[in-house]
């Protein structure tokens, strides 16, 4: 799912592109993306974009006359700037967005399809939008402690929670944790206040690392290839691979859908977190250690 640095990239390269132009045409490829009937997609029609914003990881370019497009890319939606007219693609294709220069197209490459489009009147309709997170680069530590410890949760899921940080999902947490050395099962109440100040400037660093690199990068072209996964980064996605720091092999647990990929070595004094499916398959021979696990790995 695009997070924060990914939507800010995107929000530069449509202030680029789409930015006070004209919102020629707006053609629906799956009737599923549009989540609003009223104000019907057709008067967005004509309308100039007068600029871009973004809520959380949502998406808003404002219209002429009030109007608001708020689009939410979920796990698997993204943007594509393609010349004027160009057709939705059959499978993938949700929506194109002609404007007067080139065409917007929205994709999703997921069976489920779970990315929306709304259109809105009036300022006061956003707010709904709106999870209730902070913005956490603009948070100070007193906020940000604040925040952190106002409900008992593993970091992992205060970090990806809406209502509590704005913009973060699995694959920053994952980055932000491992630089601040910190397990993603650790209780948010269980910090201490050298825990929370750098756990605090991890986020701020990573967040503000990442936005600038990929937004460097949308000035110069469109962000086609948005991903989670980015060989740069020190542990997510990078299960079984050295650990930049250490060189310990990356680790991770699997819960439902959510993963959580971390270093053993740097985050948890070499013990390995308990995967909720296999730990149960396997019981009392699932490995407690990452000096464990490499000796049954080595027989």
């Amino acid at each position: 799912m695009p997070e924060l640095p990914d939507v800010e990239a995107y929000l530069e390269a449509l202030r680029r592109v789409a930015a006070g132009h004209v919102l020629e045409r707006v053609r629906i490829g799956s009737p599923i993306i549009l989540r609003s009937v009223d104000p019907p997609i057709r008067e967005a029609e004509g309308k100039r974009i007068l600029g871009v914003r973004r809520i959380g990881k949502r998406i808003v370019l404002e219209l002429e006359d009030d109007l608001y497009l708020v689009v939410h890319l979920m796990i698997a939606g993204r943007f594509h700037w393609k010349p004027k007219g160009a057709a939705v693609p059959a499978r993938v294709g949700h929506a194109a967005l002609d404007l007067d220069d080139g065409t917007l197209m929205l994709t999703e490459a997921n069976a489920t399809k779970r990315a929306s489009l709304h259109l809105i009147r009036g300022e006061g309709a956003l707010a709904p939008f709106a999870r209730g997170g902070i913005e956490p680069l603009d948070a100070d530590l007193d906020g940000f402690r604040e925040a952190i410890t106002r409900e008992s949760h593993t970091l992992k899921r205060a970090l990806t929670d809406p209502t509590i940080f704005s913009g973060i999902g699995n694959a920053y947490s994952d980055e932000i944790l491992h630089r601040a050395k910190l397990s993603p099962t650790k209780l948010t109440r269980a910090l201490d206040d050298a825990e929370i100040r750098r756990l605090w400037r991890a986020t701020r660093d990573v967040l503000t690392g990442w936005t600038e690199r990929l937004v460097a990068e949308a000035r110069e072209r469109f962000p086609e290839k948005v991903t989670a996964f980015r060989p740069e980064m020190a542990v997510h996605g990078r299960y079984g691979k050295a650990c930049p720091v250490c060189g310990s092999p990356v680790q991770r647990i699997v819960h439902a859908e959510n993963e959580a990929n971390y270093c053993a070595t740097c985050q948890t004094g070499g013990k390995l977190l308990a995967d909720r499916a296999l730990s149960r398959l396997l019981r009392e021979d699932w490995p407690r250690t990452l000096t464990e696990l490499e000796e049954r790995l080595a027989r």
